[in-house]
């Protein structure tokens, strides 16, 4: 790799660093850990936001729907195409530059006047999102070449996701019990300031030695390959399939066709394509992208029925809910770091797999969640499950790493990220039309509000969709009634746990046997 020397103090090249990290290096990865943090924090924080963001700026269905969604689907889109920028231009230089803007639009964010300026202003956020999660790996790859020290870093960057999404809706509680909805925004900026004063000091600048011509082309069909995938994936989740979804479906897998077909033919040009294609030719790497996948899948579709379980069904109030899963988060830092040393000793197709098989376990704890049950099961599944995740990516991100060239750090580890956004979507839109699924099946609303009183259609409808809507109408109806409804509402939406939990248990053990076919032959 050859690195560029742009400020003495924070450049090296690989003939001079040392194997062993040192102060410097520890802190640069304090700084890296920064980054991370933030990008994870605002896919989870908006959520107990969203009640005040609808009173403030009466935003239309639609519209609401696109401020959540908006953000995790322009990250998901860009980030390979940012990875590969990286290389070229230098991965703290996109590190900065994402940080800056990551820092300026979410004061515009906090400020917005209107629900489409939000949606302009997330949208913005998942652009510059995406430039700072390649360039984090890639610079904890130059900075960390010794394996196990690195093994060991990126055990401690890996736990900013999982303690991110933990963080995000506790943080979001504690900031509206006493400001208003725009400080979950405002809270990015210290964050960023803080980055842009550290990075100059104690990152290192590196790139490509001969990047070539711009794959402007191999730009544009990762985007449409991403972009409608992952929107589909979406529409598929809340409406079912669709025409929509199948047009998005086509045109994202077109593109992807159409996107690995030239990433093979550019070398044949003397041309450098977006991704290196060769490094799928690893087992190895194949089945760590999948892995990082499916913790996701694990993780974001856990968040996504204990945040409603915890409050609407056994009462518990937004912080509350947050700190039952914190234990989680805890394991998941315990078991990375304790990855770290059980990698010098155990192989990839024992680890990877241990871990899959503890999340599963943690997923069938919450087949047991029921009306009555208390917080403690719900707390010991996140405790597996975050230990499961903490254990298994830790190790495939290892992977990824080493099996990249050092110049292509960028573009390699933008594949790991967009690996963990696909995974993050699908476990909200496959578990979570599972669980909306067994509701609507289970739930049985009165047919009067009192006797003699019709409900209505439209209340009606509202409690079938979610059990939110169910308590939201329940809280205007009559004694008799509101308890049959609240009744009939916790014990199906409780019943839709247990079943996609199960679903979950299924896809967790599936990709663990996977995993160990893939690699019976690899030490």
């Amino acid at each position: 790799m050859t690195v560029t020397r742009t400020t003495p103090p924070a450049t090296r090249s690989p003939s001079d660093v040392p194997a062993r990290a040192g102060v410097r290096d520890w802190l640069a990865l304090a700084v890296l850990f920064l980054p991370t943090l933030l990008v994870a924090v605002d896919n989870t924080v908006l959520g107990f936001a969203l009640p005040a963001i609808s009173r403030a700026l009466r935003p239309d269905a639609p519209t609401l729907l696109w401020i959540v969604d908006v953000y995790p689907l322009v990250l998901a889109g860009l980030l390979i195409a940012m990875g590969g920028l990286g290389d070229r231009i230098g991965r703290r230089r996109l590190l900065l530059v994402g940080i800056a803007g990551f820092g300026a639009v979410s004061l515009l964010a906090a400020l917005a006047a209107d629900g489409a300026h939000l949606v302009a202003a997330r949208a913005a956020l998942g652009f510059f999102g995406a430039m700072l999660m390649p360039s984090v790996l890639a610079i904890l790859r130059t900075v960390f070449v010794d394996r196990t020290r690195r093994r060991l870093a990126l055990a401690i960057w890996a736990t900013a996701f999982a303690a991110g999404a933990a963080l995000g809706p506790i943080v979001g509680a504690l900031l509206l019990e006493h400001f208003w909805w725009g400080s979950v925004f405002l809270v990015n900026v210290p964050v960023a300031v803080l980055v842009l004063l550290a990075a100059p000091l104690v990152l290192p600048e590196s790139r490509m030695a001969h990047p070539g011509r711009r794959d402007l082309g191999g730009v544009a069909l990762s985007m449409l390959a991403t972009v409608p995938a992952v929107l589909a994936i979406h529409t598929i989740g809340e409406r079912g399939f669709t025409a929509a979804s199948v047009v998005e479906l086509a045109v994202g897998v077109t593109a992807g066709v159409l996107f690995v077909r030239r990433c093979r033919a550019l070398p044949h040009r003397g041309r450098t394509p977006l991704i290196d294609l060769g490094l799928f030719a690893s087992p190895v790497v194949r089945v760590s992208v999948l892995a990082n996948a499916t913790t996701m899948f694990a993780l974001t579709g856990l968040l996504f029925f204990a945040a409603q379980y915890l409050q609407l069904v056994l009462g518990r109030s937004p912080l509350e809910a947050g700190l039952v899963l914190v234990p989680g988060m805890v394991a998941t830092i315990l078991a990375g770091l304790g990855a770290a040393g059980l990698a010098r000793r155990f192989p990839l197709r024992v680890l990877v797999p241990a871990g899959l098989v503890l999340a599963a376990a943690g997923y069938v704890l919450c087949t047991r969640l029921g009306v009555g049950s208390a917080e403690t099961l719900l707390l010991l599944a996140a405790v597996l499950i975050g230990a499961g995740i903490g254990l298994s990516e830790t190790i495939t991100n290892d992977a990824i790493l080493a099996a990249a060239p050092a110049d292509r750090a960028g573009a390699a580890s933008a594949v790991g990220e967009t690996a963990y956004e696909l995974g993050a979507v699908l476990g909200t839109a496959v578990l979570g039309s599972v669980l909306s699924a067994v509701y609507r099946a289970a739930v049985e609303v009165p047919a009067e509000a009192a006797p003699g009183v019709a409900l209505g259609s439209e209340a009606s409808e509202t409690a079938r969709q979610t059990l939110g809507g169910a308590v939201d109408v329940a809280a205007g109806l009559p004694g008799p009634a509101a308890d049959a409804l609240l009744g009939s509402a916790r014990t199906a939406f409780s019943l839709g746990v247990d079943v996609t939990a199960g679903v979950g248990t299924a896809a967790l053990l599936l990709v663990a046997l996977t995993v160990v076919l893939g690699l019976r032959r690899r030490s």
